[in-house]
Parts: structure tokens; sequence; C-alpha cells
């Protein structure tokens, strides 16, 4: 299973080797937006997009909408992952009584 991470493409790094910096809840990183630049939205026209980012790719175009909910899934299942973490973390160890 892949995991797409929503970002917004903030600037254009080189727009002739479709290089970008994405926005990712806060964090800048440089993206490779080949699979969304074309002839339709060439490169220099993606800035403000949101994007599903996957390996330094940005993969797919999405909605503002979209990646807002996407980020607040990945937050309630973070805040999930930490509080079963810290059930084991408290569980009683050895043989059940």
């Amino acid at each position: 299973m892949c995991l797409g991470i929503p970002g917004q493409i903030t600037r254009i790094i080189n727009a002739r080797e479709r290089r970008a910096e994405v926005a990712i809840n806060g964090v800048r990183r440089e993206v490779n937006i080949a699979c969304i630049a074309d002839v339709e939205h060439p490169a220099e026209s993606c800035v403000g997009d949101w994007v599903l980012v996957h390996v330094g790719f940005a993969m797919s175009r999405i909605s503002a909408e979209e990646a807002a909910l996407t980020l607040d899934v990945l937050t309630q299942l973070g805040e999930a992952q930490l509080e079963m973490d810290r059930m084991r973390e408290s569980a009683p160890t050895g043989p059940m009584a």
C-alpha cells in the first residue's frame, strides 16, 4: 500500500526540470511535478495547487477540501496510534493470573 501525503506547491524551483517546493503540514520539501505538469497545466501554473506527494513525487492534484480531509484523517490515525502505544506500554507483562 502506498500513502500519498497532501501538500501545497509553494514555488517552482526549476520549470524545465519540473521541480517544485511543496509545503506539507508546515514542512517544505522539494518534489518532482512531472506527473502533474503538462502542456495544459504547465509547471509555472502549479503554484498553489494541492497535490498528493509520495516518495518525492507529486502524484496527482487534489482539491483543498480533499487535502484538508486527508490531513485530518492522518492526524486522527496518528493520535489513535499514540493511544495504542500508550495502552501497550501500560499493559501488565508476564502470564495472566
